[in-house]
């Protein structure tokens, strides 16, 4: 459900709205379908807001919302202005035979404002435009011009009420086109911002002064450090380990003391939620102007914190004492990962720089405590093996190489201190932003274990989802198949989310987790960085804000985390694309990670990741096998495969 739709629910004022509803607001207030009760705006009894799903006979409905509501049906000469998907305010009224059934008010959120779209002659030679999303004709009219004029392969962003051509992105042909389309296909804003966030960004202090922060924890001669890519070019997080009294500091970029509530970036930042990244170039949240300069923990520069100091106990590593304020730091260094590994392989042994000697001093023994850290977490959690692919990007977008990238010392140095800085945040709140990972149904689980029961892995004993995934995961080791059993366990488990109510990570088996170390990349950190400031503060007026549309705002960046994943993952599978259709009629090692009808198999060669589509063949799960590029499609991302062989070794007889 949209976060508007939400606070409709829940009850909302004036002044929370986002400006793209207000509209909505005046429209339901002439309809008199909303009601102001002590203060709060909700819609009133008779009313119900939800998404419009329609079932293939064209009937809709509109699903209940509490266990004491039925779901609404909504008839076809019912449905407005809607389309199915849409998020809408419905009135319910009476049906024959005492159905619960409604009609459609106001659309309050379209599912498709717009469609990329794109020009092609079918094998008739007759003109068509394509969905590029679905690959089904549609329409399309651009005022004074014949679409028929562009090349074929012209790639458009077309208004779906009117059809109406809004941009024209380049064509098929040119490889750049390629990051507009995923942009555009996942509602993903570009790296330009807006004048006034930019003005407002220039106005910023280029520089921290120590005397305009008095009221600050004044941590500068402490030796913090950052670890991060050697790409990177904002630096979220610094730590610090005090081994005399065995407290960790982590120090978060301090966003939100630049980032003024309601301004021009706090409204564009919570509009994108998210950084996206694409191989080759990021699509910030925030303008360069901060979260590379004055929000980055650059070293060798006084800059802003927010600090979570978490002492822990020598013994066990639970935290004792956990602390959250705003301080000033002075990092000491900026090492990248590579730097890190070399460091903890050799025991620092080539470091002379005096400085450097005295961040070691703290930095090894902390990587073995991080170890240990790992160990006893992965008894609740889960260490799932999936590999992530890194893609190389040329000057002209075309792909040139991959590499697996594989965690290392350096990675789990960092990550355990950031988990520890997460939780300790969760800890703080019983109704709060979380990050929420659900356990898994069992009956999921055990309908993935008859899948991998066709290629001779077998779990008899287990008591429960987690017992049943370690169970497969050790029978997985065994056969050397971990990295793609885990990638099945992945898909069988639910999606971590944010909600406003605690309910724990399965995956990291904590009690309480939530994000605070990236508000330079993460809408919900920022949020939840003000939560902890207004709770710190004692500001009832912020507190009271913040909790009131923690709700919708939770919903906001799980929708928007989405869609800028599925904008990264989109443009990585164009790239393959392309570089599969240079190998049309070629023959190549694969094995398959998808049997059935819609068979998936993933090539074995230089290119990592390239996936390959099969009609159906006889295959196995894991079979490995000899195919053929078929055919790409350039425009959906996809490749078909011919199956010509199986080869004699199968994973599971290794």
């Amino acid at each position: 459900m949209s976060p508007f739709g939400i606070q409709l629910i829940n009850g909302f004022k004036e002044s929370d709205l986002e400006l793209e509803d207000k509209n909505s607001f005046q429209a339901l207030q002439q309809l008199g379908a909303v009601e102001e009760i002590d203060g709060l705006w909700r819609l009133k009894s008779l009313y119900r807001v939800g998404q419009l799903y329609v079932n293939k006979e064209g009937k809709g409905f509109v699903e209940a919302q509490t266990k004491e509501q039925k779901d609404l049906v909504v008839e076809a000469q019912d449905f407005g202005d809607a389309n199915p998907h849409d998020d809408v305010v419905v009135k319910r009224i009476i049906a024959r035979r005492g159905r619960a059934s409604a009609k459609v008010l106001l659309v309050i959120r379209k599912a498709h404002v717009y469609q990329i779209v794109y020009t092609n002659r079918n094998e008739s030679d007759i003109f068509e435009i394509l969905d590029l999303k679905t690959g089904l004709p549609t329409n399309a009219k651009m005022e004074g011009m014949d679409l028929k004029a562009f090349k074929i392969g012209t790639v458009l962003k077309v208004d779906s009420q009117t059809e109406e051509v809004i941009e024209i992105f380049g064509d098929l042909s040119n490889p750049k086109v390629d990051e507009k389309i995923s942009l555009a296909l996942y509602k993903r804003a570009d790296d330009r911002f807006e004048e006034d966030c930019i003005v407002q960004a220039k106005e910023v202090e280029k520089s921290v002064k120590r005397s305009e922060h008095s009221n600050r924890i004044d941590l500068t001669d402490l030796d913090f450090c950052t670890i991060d890519p050697v790409t990177a070019k904002d630096f979220d997080d610094a730590i610090y380990f005090d081994m005399k009294n065995y407290t960790l500091y982590v120090a978060i970029a301090d966003v939100s003391h630049y980032v003024e509530y309601f301004s021009p970036i706090d409204t564009e930042a919570k509009r994108r939620g998210f950084t996206t990244y694409f191989p080759h170039k990021s699509f910030p949240m925030l303008p360069r102007e901060l979260s590379e300069n004055i929000c980055s923990l650059k070293p060798h520069v006084d800059r802003l914190a927010f600090v979570a100091k978490i002492e822990l106990d020598r013994d066990t590593l639970l935290p004792i004492k956990e602390e959250f304020f705003e301080a000033i730091i002075h990092s000491k260094r900026r090492f990248n990962y590579d730097e890190i590994d070399k460091i903890i392989d050799s025991s620092g042994k080539y470091i002379e720089k005096e400085d450097e000697k005295r961040i070691l001093e703290y930095l090894l023994p902390l990587q073995k405590i991080t170890q240990r850290l790992r160990n006893r977490r992965l008894k609740d959690g889960f260490d799932f093996r999936s590999e992530e692919i890194k893609l190389t990007i040329d000057a002209n977008h075309e792909l040139k190489a991959t590499q697996i990238e594989t965690g290392t010392p350096s990675h789990s140095l960092i990550e355990e201190c950031m988990l520890l800085a997460n939780q300790a945040s969760a800890k703080r709140f019983e109704y709060a932003i979380f990050r929420v990972h659900t356990p898994p149904q069992l009956s999921k689980l055990e309908e993935l274990l008859e899948e991998l029961a066709s290629i001779g892995l077998f779990v008899k004993e287990y008591d429960d989802s987690p017992s049943l995934i370690r169970a497969i995961q050790k029978e997985a080791d065994s056969m050397g198949i971990a990295p793609e059993v885990d990638s099945m366990i992945i898909k069988s488990l639910k999606q971590a989310v944010y909600s406003a109510n605690n309910e724990g990570h399965f995956g990291l088996g904590f009690s309480h987790y939530s994000h605070f170390t990236s508000p330079i990349r993460r809408y919900s950190d920022l949020i939840l960085h003000r939560l902890i400031k207004a709770d710190l503060t004692d500001d009832k007026e912020q507190n009271e804000y913040l909790l009131r549309n923690i709700e919708p705002l939770s919903q906001r960046v799980s929708e928007l985390e989405r869609e800028s994943t599925k904008a990264e993952w989109d443009f990585r599978d164009r790239k393959l694309a392309r570089w599969a259709e240079k190998h049309i009629g070629e023959e190549f090692k694969a094995h398959i990670v998808e049997a059935g009808e819609s068979a998936k198999a993933i090539l074995e060669c230089e290119i990592e990741g390239v996936t390959v589509n099969l009609r159906g063949d006889n295959v196995m799960l894991f079979d490995k096998i000899i195919l053929k590029i078929d055919s790409v499609s350039i425009a959906m991302a996809k490749i078909q495969g011919e199956f010509v062989a199986k080869r004699e070794k199968e994973i599971h007889d290794l």
